[in-house]
């Protein structure tokens, strides 16, 4: 109650009090002055004032006699003096008049305060009580899959001062802290106050973060001024470009040489692509650079003087040097940032049977019959022979083991039923696999395995025909024996894929997908009906070429097809990445009818002379730029309707026109 409401009340009590006062008073002398001529009964012990009343009722008595203070009949106490009978006698506002008059305080004010002073005990026994309880509760035991941002919530909360994050902690080591959340958790943290948003929108931790997804590795912390747009513009990208692989949306470019003539062998590596032709040229692009001067590739002296000029065997590139072997043996390798000129020739005595390059080293090795070959350049640029060795049998394929980096390189090649790793640290080569009777049809390898695919020949040999077997190159023993399948495996793709996952090609038509940590299988897709002859998958998709010309694509999880593209020729190499995808139908015959530019039929000539299809599915083809104005139809055009039904995503729109139909 406020002042100014209690000092009102006072008034009211205090006017009251001289009311009755006056009253009490009246009431005697109007008593004493008819005590001579009333024939009025006095009651003994009634006050002055009742006098008046002739004989009041029995309840009524009681309850003046309970206000006036009266003794009951009997009590103890003898006879009292005239005041004290006189104050017991009063009712009881006329004694608290009394007292206002003669300046006491009033009961009023003292029962507030008394109430006031117990309601406050009250409370603060009670907030006593609740304290003990809590301090007395057992503590919660946090689970183990309980999040770090909950933990650290909930111990903030037994703190009823400034959180220690503001005052106590140093700003690196809660920056310390936030770096094991994840972007959802530094967001909830954002929100909680304004220091902690300054360190859930700190730029370390967000570069961190983009790193650590894949996005921009070889970048510093200074490169972007905010690294979380940086990062949020780089997954809106990915969910694009992921939409974009589904829904076959991009642009699509063919890359040609007129000159070439036909198409021997294709490679691929990042940007870079390299073709080469029974006309002997070698013809390099750079998809991010197409004017790139680069691009033209000049034969050593020799072979350029020799006529005819022989044919281009095997082509190999990385994001470094361009490689190629002719007919004749020869070797050349250029520079893919000055083209020209070859930077390394050398001459083998036969014809070249396999030709790798490793895709992170500048390390190339040959094999012409059983003679395996490595050479590399040293600390100044120049390249040397650095191993030479005779295998037992033929070499039908070579890989360079990739990511070996200051450790050298090491090769990995088949030769008839055996595998064999070539170190050109160790004496002699080592024997990884050989099984009698089983010879190794497909070869690949990564940092940590090499997978092989074996067949079955004779109706006695069936416990390990047709199988792919992964061996660890630490230890040199096998891991891992999948696949059982009527036909020879075709290709094999361990190192551009997940670590865990194997995907091969088989002669039955069909495109697998093996889990290698479980040893199962985790898709079996019916593909082409001529066989696969070129492979490749990631997390979530796979690309497959067949010997009809059809390249697939296909959602791993679902295990259904995409969409696919057809050309003539088989499919001999197939390589994507996160945007691009590169694939080449090679021709089996290099001398077709019409094969010549001179001929007349140059239909036939570009029909037989095999093709490379660069797709950036990075690019937004629904815009206008990338749209024939034949396929900006709508339903009413019939001709462009029909023109534009056979794509996949078509560019018809439906007019306002049209709705009501």
């Amino acid at each position: 109650m406020s002042p100014r409401a209690e000092q009102h009340e006072r008034g009211e009590v205090e006017g009251g009090a001289q009311e009755a006062l006056q009253v009490a008073q009246a009431g005697r002398a109007a008593a004493a002055a008819s005590s001579s001529t009333s024939s009025a009964v006095r009651l003994p012990g009634r006050p002055a004032l009742l006098q008046l009343v002739p004989d009041p009722p029995q309840a009524r008595r009681e309850q003046l006699s309970h206000r006036a203070g009266r003794r009951p009949p009997g009590a103890a106490g003898g006879v009292a003096r005239p005041e004290q009978r006189l104050s017991e006698d009063q009712p009881q506002y006329v004694s608290i008049a009394r007292s206002l008059l003669d300046g006491r305080t009033s009961p009023l004010l003292d029962r507030i305060q008394e109430e006031r002073t117990r309601r406050k005990r009250q409370y603060h026994n009670r907030t006593n009580v609740c304290s003990a309880s809590l301090q007395q509760q057992p503590e919660r035991k946090v689970k183990r899959h309980q999040e770090l941002v909950d933990q650290l919530i909930q111990d903030l909360n037994e703190v009823n001062d400034i959180p220690f994050f503001d005052i106590a902690l140093p700003y690196e080591l809660a920056l310390k802290i936030f770096q094991y959340l994840d972007r959802a958790e530094l967001g909830r943290c954002a929100q909680v106050s304004r220091a902690w948003r300054v360190l859930a929108e700190d730029s370390v931790l967000w570069f961190k973060m983009c790193t650590r997804e894949g996005y921009h590795r070889d970048a510093s912390v200074s490169d972007s001024p905010c690294w979380k747009s940086t990062l949020r513009d780089c997954r809106n990208s990915t969910k694009t470009v992921c939409s974009n692989w589904k829904n076959r949306v991009g642009a699509i470019s063919q890359l040609q040489f007129e000159l070439g003539k036909v198409l021997c062998d294709v490679s691929s590596c990042d940007n870079f692509v390299v073709a080469g032709y029974t006309s002997g040229d070698v013809r390099l692009w750079d998809t991010l650079h197409w004017d790139s001067k680069a691009s033209f590739l000049k034969p050593n002296s020799l072979s350029a003087n020799t006529e005819p000029r022989p044919h281009v065997s095997h082509v190999q590139v990385n994001s470094i040097v361009a490689a190629a072997a002719y007919e004749d043996g020869s070797v050349d390798l250029w520079s893919t940032g000055t083209g020209g000129e070859p930077i390394h020739h050398y001459q083998s005595p036969g014809r070249i049977q396999a030709l790798a390059l490793s895709p992170d080293s500048p390390v190339l090795g040959t094999a012409v019959g059983p003679d395996v070959r490595l050479d590399g350049a040293d600390d100044r640029g120049y390249w040397r022979t650095s191993c030479q060795a005779r295998m037992p049998k033929t070499v039908a394929s070579l890989v360079l083991v990739p990511g070996r980096g200051q450790l050298g390189p090491l090769a990995a090649m088949a030769a008839g039923e055996d595998v064999l790793l070539l170190d050109p640290q160790d004496d002699e080569p080592r024997t990884l696999h050989s099984v009698y009777g089983h010879p190794v049809t497909c070869l690949d390898a990564s940092i940590s395995h090499v997978a092989l695919g074996v067949k079955r020949t004779g109706w006695a040999m069936n416990d390990g025909g047709n199988k792919i077997h992964v061996y660890s190159l630490e230890t040199g023993k096998p891991d891992v024996c999948v696949g059982s399948s009527p036909g020879d495996f075709t290709c094999i793709n361990l190192r551009d894929g997940s670590p865990h996952l194997l995907v091969c090609g088989n002669k039955d038509r069909r495109v697998r997908v093996f889990d290698l940590r479980a040893g199962s299988s985790v898709a079996s897709l019916y593909a082409h009906h001529l066989g696969v002859t070129s492979v490749q998958a990631d997390d979530w998709k796979i690309v497959s070429g067949g010997g009809e010309g059809l390249v697939c694509v296909w959602e791993m999880r679902m295990g259904a097809k995409l969409w696919e593209m057809h050309n003539r020729h088989p499919v001999r190499h197939v390589r994507f990445n996160t945007s691009t995808l590169v694939t080449a139908n090679i021709p089996d015959d290099k001398s077709p009818r019409g094969a010549c530019i001179t001929d007349d039929d140059l239909t036939a000539h570009r029909r037989h002379r095999g093709v490379i299809c660069h797709y950036d599915f990075s690019e937004d083809a629904l815009s206008q730029d990338h749209i024939l104005p034949i396929c900006r139809s709508d339903y009413t055009e019939s001709y462009g309707y029909n023109y534009n039904i056979s794509l996949a995503v078509p560019y018809d729109r439906l007019s306002g026109s049209h709705l009501s139909h």
